[in-house]
């Protein structure tokens, strides 16, 4: 019985030590090929590009202050290098950034899909993730109001899997064929080139308004999850419908997520727009800087499920891209995690060069008739096409998968093999037709057998013509402080239209809604608030779960949190001391801000007021120290703009927490003073280890939504109607 217990152990240990060194080897595939065409030119000589050292420091001239001469290989070399390092920008997604890590699924998924990477718990999958806004330029601001994308390429054993989703669950279009005029519609006008990055415009609304099937979408980026703060805590959806499809030849439909355990976070509007002037870089910097330090941001895989044999029985077509599968009606079920762990090496070569495409697809995965879907599996593969300038772009390190390629593909700009031999066609007796084709029963890719019949036609299903239903349970799931957020933002951006009938039109479509909703943006935007339609207010004010943001979890620590400790000559250095070891010993950033950097009378500062802002920060703590507060009060040599004043102003009425210990309390709470609708998360007391704990908690609750201004009904009338949670839609 004993030899048979070791032998059992023995065997488990084999196979355990099998699986490690397979996960590890995946992972080392990848890296030898970025690797393979890595350079260091640390302590080299320069070269010219075939391999001559040089010195290179000024151009051949005849004579002392003469003419540069043609023959000058140097010169010539180096500038035409220059002039050509630029590639065509992405027509949409073109600001991203990028990170490497790894994906392993919590257990066997063999009954739902043939896919190898997710068949062994714990097996780790090398990826690559770029976050992207859509709308803007390269050099746009990360902190716009935009859809976002979330592009994940899994680096399988079977080849590349892209992902290539949004932030965003819908879409504004349910058909292809209209994306260039969304686009068109939505990018700065082409007369004037203005504005970038935004939908706050007439073009933009003008479209919306005529196209109500974008309603749902407009909803959802007019909210808070228009405007993240960070891409650590957004949301992934891969917006169309998929298959899963079994080595039996079983299928079901599903829809994939991404759930951050990082929790999620929003920016407010006026907080966003001031980023966006104080420091473009602020998302991009964050995931870096979280990555560096090691606080390294996961988010769980699931997919919501959906037996083919009950597609037909919801009140949406599930192929409808504009539409979500509510998680009342379709939990989701979580198949394991991702974590980012690893920052480029370098933008151009790995987030710029990577070229995603949603037909990059392994065994076990397949699509669905989404019309959406359908023309992206044309799209994505032309425009990389274009940016990259050659067949070939699947050759750049980045782009490689980590199994070796065979086929009859040659030649072409850049090409980078080197092929043996004169067959380059299938079949061929000459090499006995290598390489060999390979059936889905041998491991080959699984075409799902459907049954297609019907007559060829322009249209769509019936189901598809309903656009306002999940647009109204959108609105409705979201809390009231959401709902006046999304509120806010839909005044905004209609009223940025300066033709009249532009908003009228755009009210009448929000009016199919929800009619106390378009009123309450009709009076803000001058224009007459329209009649009810009794066919809306018929409707059920149905509510769904996972829409609210307010509603997702969060977790129990404060780590990445930054947090401003505001000083001044004069403050206390025991209190900084205390709360910046406080919050180091937690996990938070935090960062000593002085009147200049540097000593600060005892107090080392390692940025100056100058320098930053209150809304690059999460939280604000102030420090006592009865000098120090005088000089923050009265010192107009030392704080001309009232800066730190400003800075509690600004993070009150962003909503944020704000600690302050000993003589610096009164001066918070002066500051706020006639501004406070709530001083909840403002958190106050002698000293620093008398309130440290209930700063932290108000670090994790992360913003005070109570002091967040509410339309008064009087001013906007409108009534709160119960809602219940769907059962259908």
């Amino acid at each position: 019985m004993r030899s048979r217990i070791v032998l059992i152990l023995t065997v488990t240990l084999s196979l355990i030590s099998q699986q490690i060194m397979s996960d590890a080897n995946q992972v080392k595939a990848l890296t030898e090929k970025l690797q393979a065409s890595t350079v260091d030119d640390a302590d080299k000589r320069e070269t010219t590009n075939f391999g001559q050292r040089i010195n290179n420091s000024d151009s051949l001239v005849a004579g002392d202050g003469g003419p540069a001469l043609l023959e000058d290989f140097m010169l010539r070399e180096k500038i035409m290098h220059f002039d050509h390092e630029r590639i065509p920008e992405r027509v949409v997604h073109a600001r991203g950034v990028g990170a490497h890590g790894y994906f392993e699924p919590y257990k066997d998924w063999s009954h739902l899909t043939a896919a190898k990477f997710l068949q062994t718990p714990g097996k780790k999958t090398p990826v690559f993730v770029r976050f992207s806004t859509v709308l803007g330029s390269r050099g746009s601001p990360d902190t716009v109001r935009d859809v976002r994308g979330f592009a994940t390429r899994f680096y399988t054993e079977e080849g590349l899997f892209d992902l290539v989703g949004n932030v965003i669950a819908p879409f504004f279009v349910q058909d292809a064929i209209k994306f260039p005029d969304l686009i068109h519609a939505a990018k700065p006008e082409p007369n004037t080139e203005t504005p970038q990055a935004a939908t706050a415009h007439e073009t933009a609304y003008d479209f919306f308004a005529e196209f109500p099937q974008s309603l749902h979408t407009v909803f959802w980026v007019l909210s808070g999850r228009g405007i993240p703060t960070n891409f650590r805590q957004v949301e992934g959806f891969g917006v169309n419908t998929f298959r899963l499809i079994n080595e039996q030849g079983q299928a079901c439909f599903v829809k994939f997520h991404w759930k951050p355990r990082q929790g999620l976070c929003s920016l407010v509007w006026d907080e966003a727009q001031k980023i966006a002037g104080k420091d473009i870089d602020f998302h991009r910097k964050d995931l870096y800087r979280a990555i560096e330090n090691g606080d390294y941001p996961e988010w769980e895989f699931g997919v919501q499920i959906i037996p083919e044999k009950d597609a037909d029985n919801f009140d949406f077509d599930l192929t409808d891209p504009t539409k979500i599968v509510p998680e009342s009606l379709v939990p989701v079920t979580k198949l394991g995690k991702m974590v980012l762990n690893r920052n480029v090496d370098n933008f151009f070569s790995e987030t710029e060069q990577i070229t995603f495409h949603p037909g990059h697809i392994v065994r076990g995965i397949g699509f669905s008739n989404d019309p959406l879907l359908q023309g992206r599996l044309f799209s994505y593969l032309d425009t990389q096409i274009n940016r990259m300038n050659s067949a070939n772009f699947m050759q750049i390190p980045i782009n490689q998968p980590i199994n070796p390629v065979h086929n009859n593909q040659r030649d072409g700009y850049m090409q980078q093999k080197i092929y043996k031999g004169e067959v380059s066609y299938y079949p061929n007796g000459l090499r006995k037709n290598a390489p060999e084709l390979t059936d889905p029963e041998n491991g080959g890719y699984i075409d799902y057998e459907e049954k297609v019949c019907g007559k060829k036609t322009r249209g769509k299903p019936k189901k598809f013509f309903d656009f306002y239903s999940q647009a109204r349970l959108y609105y409705y799931s979201l809390s009231p402080v959401e709902q006046q957020q999304m509120i806010d933002g839909l005044r905004f951006e209609v009223g940025k239209s300066k033709t009249l009938d532009v908003r009228k039109r755009m009210i009448d479509i929000i009016n199919h809604a929800d009619n106390d909703l378009a009123t309450r943006i009709a009076v803000a935007i001058n224009v007459p608030p329209p009649a009810k339609i009794d066919s809306t207010e018929s409707q059920a004010h149905c509510t769904t779960k996972g829409i609210s943001m307010e509603e997702y979890p969060k977790p129990d620590h404060i780590k990445t949190k930054t947090v401003a400790i505001l000083v001044a000559p004069g403050s206390d250095p025991s209190e900084v001391d205390a709360i910046y070891s406080y919050l180091k010993s937690e996990g938070a950033y935090p960062t000593i801000v002085g009147v200049k950097q540097g000593d600060n009378k005892k107090i080392d500062a390692e940025i100056a007021y100058i320098h930053t802002s209150s809304v690059l920060f999460d939280a604000l703590f102030v420090p006592g120290g009865k000098e120090g507060i005088e000089a923050m009060k009265c010192d107009l040599q030392k704080f001309p703009y009232d800066e730190p004043q400003q800075f509690i102003i600004e993070a009150f009425r962003h909503c944020k927490p704000i600690g302050a210990s000993g003589e610096a309390s009164d001066f918070v709470r002066n500051a706020i003073a006639g501004k406070m609708v709530d001083d909840a998360g403002v958190i106050t007391g002698a000293s620093v280890d008398e309130i440290k704990d209930e700063f932290k908690k108000a670090l994790i609750q992360q913003r005070f939504w109570s002091r967040y201004p509410l339309d008064k009904k009087e001013d906007y009338p409108h009534n709160d109607g119960a809602h219940t949670e769907c059962t259908s839609i």
